[in-house]
C-alpha cells in the first residue's frame, strides 16, 4: 500500500475532517458532572458509528461509570491498539469564555488558525487525527495496513475508575504489539515530539484538628495550639534551602538521567526565563544543581495545592481554629513507590505534631511513574515518520503530568506504548477557551499516516 495517495487523500479531505470533529465536539460529554451522563453516553454512540465507517467491528461496553468503545479492524502485520478519550473536563467558570464551549468554531488568531471549543485539544482533536489518517488509508486502498484495535473511554477526566477493571475483563481481546496513544503534545509549535518519561503521582489531604471548637483568641491566645501554625510548619518543612524533599527515602528510587537523552534535551535551548515569563514568573525554583529541563520532566516534586482553614470571610473573626487542611501531591520518576512515598509522608506529619494535634489523612492516591521502551523499533520508525513530516527532527521528550493508561497497558496488558500527540502549550486545555491548532489537526492527521506506514512495512 502506497503513502503518497494517502497523504492526498487528507489533504483533500481536510474540510469535511473539520466537520466531523465540530460534530463531536458539540456533545458535551462531561464525564465529572452526573448531569451529562445521558451525553457521553451520546459521545461513545457517534465514536462507534464512525469507527462503523471505517469498516472497524465497533461496539459501545458498558461499565459501572461511563461506557468504553471498541473497535476492530483486521488485517495484515502487526497488530496495534490505538488508544483515546471522548469525554471533557467540565467548562467552569463559563463567563471565562468567548463563545458557547460546545458551540465549536473555527477562528483566526495571530498563530494561525485554531478550531476553538471543549475538547478541541483534549481529546477530541488528538483522537480524530489518527481516526482520519485511517479513513484515509481506507477510503484509498480500501482497507487498513494492518490490524488496528481502538480504545476509546469516556472516564479519563473523571480518574478512569472503571479502566483497569475493563481491561482485566477484556485483556486478550485488548492485547496488542504495541500501544498508541495521541494524549500529549508537540516540543514546540514546529518541533514534534514522542513522550518517553511520564510521571507518577501521589495525593494525600491533611485534616489537622488541635481544640475540639474554634476558640476565642483573647481567652486562648499564646496558651492553646494553633493548627495552623503548626501544619504552615509542617508544610515549610517538605522542602530545604536547595530544593530538594526532605522526606527520608524520597530519592531511593530516583535515577540519574541517560547522559544521551540529557544531551538530546540540552541541545533543545530551552529558555526557562520564557518559559516562567508567560505566567509572570522569572526564576526557576525546583533543585538548584538540576537543568530546568530535568525539573520539569525527570525529577520528582513535592508541592502544596491548597490550604485552609480558621476564618477567610469579609472583615475579622477572631479565632484560633480548631483544624487546619492541607492538599499535598508528589510527582514520582523511576521507580518511586507510591505506597513508599505515601507511608513517608504520614510518618513525617505524624512525627511533627505536638500532644494536643490529630491527624487525618482521608484522600490518599498514587500511581508508579512511566517509562516507556524505546529500544522497541517503534520508536524510531515513529521518530523517522515525524521528522518528514515535519521537517525538523522529532525528538524525545518527558513530560511533567501522568498519564496513567501507559502504565497500565504495561502492567495489565504487557504491551509498551507508543505516546505521539500534536498539542501545543497555549491549548488551554481544562481552562476556558480550549483551541486546537488546524495545523495540528491536519498534520496530525498526515503524521500519524506516516507512522502506520512505518509501523508495517
Amino acid at each position: 500500500m502506497s503513502l503518497d495517495p494517502v497523504l492526498s487523500r487528507i489533504d483533500a479531505d481536510i474540510d469535511a475532517s473539520l466537520e466531523r470533529l465540530m460534530a463531536l465536539l458539540r456533545i458535551p460529554s462531561i464525564s465529572t458532572d452526573p448531569a451529562y451522563k445521558e451525553d457521553v453516553a451520546r459521545a461513545a454512540d457517534w465514536m462507534a458509528e464512525d469507527l462503523r465507517s471505517l469498516g472497524a467491528d465497533a461496539s459501545v461496553r458498558p461499565t459501572a461509570g461511563h461506557p468504553m468503545v471498541v473497535g476492530h479492524v483486521d488485517g495484515p502485520g502487526p497488530h496495534l491498539l490505538f488508544y483515546g478519550h471522548y469525554d471533557v473536563q467540565p467548562v467552569d467558570p463559563l463567563e471565562l469564555w468567548h463563545r458557547d464551549p460546545f458551540d465549536p468554531a473555527i477562528e483566526d488568531t495571530d498563530k494561525g488558525r485554531v478550531m476553538r471549543g471543549r475538547g478541541a485539544s483534549d481529546d477530541k482533536g488528538q483522537l480524530m487525527t489518527f481516526i482520519e489518517a485511517c479513513r484515509a488509508w481506507k477510503a484509498v486502498h480500501g482497507a487498513l495496513p494492518c490490524k488496528i484495535t481502538f480504545l476509546l473511554e469516556g472516564e479519563e477526566e473523571s480518574g478512569s475508575p472503571s479502566l483497569v477493571p475493563f481491561m482485566e475483563e477484556n485483556a486478550d481481546e485488548l492485547r496488542a504489539d504495541i500501544a498508541l496513544i495521541c494524549d500529549t503534545g508537540m516540543y514546540d509549535a514546529d518541533t514534534p515530539a514522542i513522550t518517553t518519561q511520564l510521571r507518577g503521582m501521589v495525593t494525600e489531604q491533611i485534616d489537622l484538628t488541635c481544640a475540639n471548637r474554634d476558640l476565642h483568641s483573647g481567652l486562648y491566645g499564646g496558651m492553646a495550639a494553633n493548627p495552623i501554625y503548626i501544619l504552615t510548619k509542617i508544610l515549610a518543612g517538605l522542602k530545604d534551602d536547595s530544593g530538594r524533599c526532605t522526606l527520608p527515602g524520597f530519592y531511593d528510587d530516583v535515577p540519574e538521567l541517560d547522559p544521551e537523552l540529557k544531551a538530546q534535551w540540552d541541545s533543545l535551548n530551552f529558555d526557562p526565563a520564557q518559559f516562567l515569563g508567560e505566567v509572570g514568573l522569572s526564576h526557576p525554583a525546583g533543585e538548584s544543581d538540576r537543568t530546568p529541563l530535568e525539573m520539569i520532566w525527570s525529577r520528582p516534586t513535592a508541592e502544596v495545592n491548597g490550604i485552609w482553614g480558621g476564618y477567610t470571610g469579609e472583615g475579622f473573626k477572631t479565632v484560633i481554629p480548631s483544624q487546619a487542611h492541607a492538599k499535598v501531591s508528589f510527582r514520582l520518576v523511576g521507580q518511586q513507590d507510591p505506597d513508599k512515598i505515601s507511608a513517608a509522608f504520614r510518618d513525617y506529619v505524624r512525627g511533627a505534631i505536638p500532644p494536643d494535634a490529630s491527624v487525618d489523612f482521608p484522600l490518599g492516591k498514587g500511581a508508579m511513574a512511566g517509562h516507556m521502551n524505546t529500544d522497541h523499533p517503534a520508536y524510531e520508525k515513529a521518530r523517522d515518520a515525524l521528522s518528514d513530516e515535519w521537517n525538523t527532527q522529532a525528538v524525545f521528550v518527558g513530560m511533567g503530568g501522568s498519564i496513567p493508561i501507559a502504565g497500565h497497558f504495561k502492567t495489565v496488558l504487557g504491551m509498551d506504548a507508543l505516546l505521539v500527540g500534536y498539542g501545543n502549550k497555549d491549548d488551554q486545555i481544562h481552562s476556558p477557551n480550549e483551541k486546537y491548532n488546524l495545523r495540528s489537526f491536519h498534520k496530525g492527521a498526515r503524521s500519524w499516516a506516516r507512522i502506520l506506514d512505518a509501523l508495517t512495512r
